[in-house]
């Protein structure tokens, strides 16, 4: 909701207050803008969250929570943002219609460093090749990247 503009944030009237769990807690435990900031996380609210997915994987979110803590949020934010930027990218140059929620999975489960590489490699494809073969080497680019790390590219049901 965040990448297409349609969270206006986490407080009481914003669009998205309504639908989403996070929010209101934020609210009732002093307006805490990062769950690792609430003197009760982790809660149970956190039991079990990395075990299914719904539009996007929720394997990394204690993990990037930790990560947000233990590198600063600003640092945290600039490589948030830097991913945003690579998803346009993807989305924009790669994408043949079909591939959305799989890039914003790749882009959510890798690090940085690798999804700069795949799209160094991307921009080096020729110029000729038609937009569903571009899509099909990068999707092999980034499956290559997240089997050497160990990485699932797919989303579980619930």
């Amino acid at each position: 909701m965040q990448i297409r503009g349609e969270c206006s944030g986490c407080f009481n009237g914003s669009t998205c207050y309504q639908s989403c769990p996070i929010a209101p807690c934020s609210v009732r435990h002093g307006n805490v803008d990062y769950c690792f900031e609430c003197p009760e996380y982790p809660c149970k609210r956190y039991d079990g969250i990395d075990r299914h997915d719904s539009l996007i994987s929720h394997r990394n979110q204690k993990k990037d929570l930790m990560k947000a803590k233990a590198m600063g949020i600003d640092a945290y934010l600039a490589e948030q943002r830097e991913k945003v930027a690579i998803l346009h990218k993807l989305l924009n140059n790669y994408d043949d219609g079909h591939r959305d929620v799989f890039f914003c999975l790749a882009v959510n489960m890798l690090e940085v460093d690798d999804l700069n590489r795949v799209l160094t490699e991307a921009v080096q494809l020729p110029n000729d090749m038609l937009l569903n073969e571009k899509t099909q080497r990068v999707v092999e680019l980034l499956y290559a990247v997240a089997d050497k790390r160990g990485v699932p590219l797919e989303l579980r049901p619930w």
